[in-house]
């Protein structure tokens, strides 16, 4: 194989347009030109580097051997030859942002004690698009806010002289070992809270025998992560894979190959997000300058920061396919011989659905209210189930997932019949500590559960049950009828006589 041709900055320089694109990263140059305008990102930001060295922005989000596996051998035109590095050509573009300045630093891990604490540093440390991007939800966060709030209105009904020296959270989730009841959300993009991002994620969940569900838009490529951990002794890895269905099929199916490869026999189907709501939280921060308003390249407009903002939410889902319907479940069996659980079930007809087509599991859940306002706070779907399709609970697997901060929330869910509970921005937050505060989280949470089931009055989680809390204050939200209860559809205007 030939040497890559060696480039001056001159040479790299004058391919500084979007129709004649060259980036460097890491010492290797790529013609970006066909690739640029299908980046999730947006083609602004690849722009905003042409010509120059896009090193540091990229190793910030991506994995370092992205690239290679995302182009081919053919865009790769060259190497940098560092002898030309001028001065002026090293300095960043004008239009970068500013180094973010933190507001205060990060207090010893040890200091925190609840779930509510990581938030709190999170805020004042994290980047502001990166607060702005994970905290977010949809329009007015009614949804987001009650996802908390109706947890709160569920009461223990405690049981009293019960000897609870020894408790046990053990449990199983898809047939895999854990250490309690929780699983570790998909997310996006996990890298821009700390360098490791997702790997990060699954070598704390490891250690501490809980269980990661890998998004599809993840920092690293689900290999990378997985080949981070030690070689599971027993059964398969810890490790889930969340599917967003690419309008390009067989993109989907060829990631469904290489997931199972890994081992990883359990994916989670997205079906709450054929596009994403509207967070306004995350529009209003743009995605390349977060702090001053700088704008894009010059003459060039903005594909990312648009009329309608600069949210990371709706740009990173531009490709998911906005026709997926039931009927494209045979197409997921043709490619997936594993296990399938449907994430995003908001009402008990169409978990009855999923039942009747023989998934394996659904997560209740509206996305952490970043989709649709005013959608039913996740625990209230589950109640949802109980009264309308309580023959779901015997058929599949079920998971909740929206509002669960305490170990108190993890067992009312476990009472109410939920096989687990999933987390997503906790563990986001703690990432921020790196491993370390993601073991701490977990530890945090199990000795709350440990608690709650202490003073419940349980010693296993197996002796939960709907008796031992009190859904008063909330019944009368759950629905009671499939239709509603006497609103009738609108006929359809009648023509007018002529």
């Amino acid at each position: 194989m030939a040497e890559p041709k060696l480039l001056s900055t001159q040479q790299i320089a004058e391919h500084n347009t979007a129709k004649d694109l060259w980036i460097v990263v890491d010492g290797q140059v790529w013609d970006m030109t066909d690739f640029a305008p299908e980046h999730p990102g947006g083609i602004g930001i690849i722009l905003q580097y042409a010509g120059r060295d896009a090193s540091q922005p990229y190793n910030e989000i991506h994995a370092p051997s992205l690239l290679n596996k995302t182009l081919t051998s053919s865009k790769l035109v060259g190497t940098l030859d560092t002898s030309t590095i001028s001065d002026s050509w090293a300095k960043p573009p004008p239009q970068q942002n500013p180094k973010v300045q933190l507001k205060n630093e990060k207090p010893p891990l040890f200091t925190l004690l609840s779930t509510h604490d990581f938030e709190s540093v999170a805020e004042k440390t994290l980047a502001p698009k990166t607060w702005a991007f994970y905290s977010s939800a949809a329009t007015d966060l009614v949804t987001h806010k009650a996802n908390q709030s109706f947890f709160d209105r569920i009461w223990f009904r405690p049981r009293v002289l019960r000897n609870i020296r020894t408790r046990d959270t053990r449990w199983q989730i898809m047939g895999q070992n854990v250490e309690l009841p929780i699983m570790c959300s998909p997310a996006a993009m996990a890298k821009l809270v700390h360098p490791d991002g997702e790997k990060a994620i699954a070598r704390g969940c490891q250690s501490k025998g809980v269980i990661q569900c890998v998004s599809t838009n993840a920092s690293f490529p689900i290999e990378d992560i997985a080949s981070s951990l030690p070689p599971s002794q027993s059964g398969p890895p810890p490790l889930f894979f969340q599917l967003y269905v690419s309008k390009t099929r067989t993109a989907s199916e060829a990631l469904l190959r290489q997931v199972w490869s890994l081992g990883i026999r359990t994916i989670f189907l997205t079906v709450d997000s054929p596009l994403a709501g509207k967070r306004e939280a995350d529009e209003r921060v743009r995605m390349d300058d977060d702090q001053q308003g700088i704008p894009m390249m010059t003459g060039v407009g903005k594909p990312v920061n648009d009329k309608r903002g600069g949210g990371l939410g709706r740009i990173t889902g531009s490709f998911i396919d906005e026709g997926l319907d039931w009927s494209d479940l045979p197409w997921l069996r043709q490619h997936w011989k594993g296990k399938i659980v449907l994430k995003g079930i908001m009402c008990a007809e169409d978990a009855s659905r999923a039942a009747k087509e023989g998934l394996d599991g659904i997560v209740v859940s509206n996305h952490g209210g970043r989709n649709l306002d005013t959608s039913p706070p996740a625990i209230l779907i589950l109640l949802d189930l109980h009264r309308n399709a309580p023959h779901v609970f015997d058929k599949l697997e079920v998971y909740v997932d929206g509002g669960i901060r305490r170990g108190t929330d993890i067992l009312k869910a476990i009472c109410l019949g939920a096989t687990a509970v999933s987390l997503g921005r906790p563990f986001l937050y703690s990432l921020n500590y790196g491993p370390e505060g993601v073991e701490y989280l977990i530890d945090m949470l199990k000795d709350e559960l440990s608690v709650a089931m202490a003073l419940v009055g349980i010693t296993s989680l197996d002796q939960a049950h709907p008796g031992l809390v009190n859904t008063n204050d909330v019944d009368y939200l759950v629905p009671t009828t499939e239709g509603h209860p006497y609103a009738k559809k609108r006929k359809q205007p009648l023509k007018a006589k002529m």
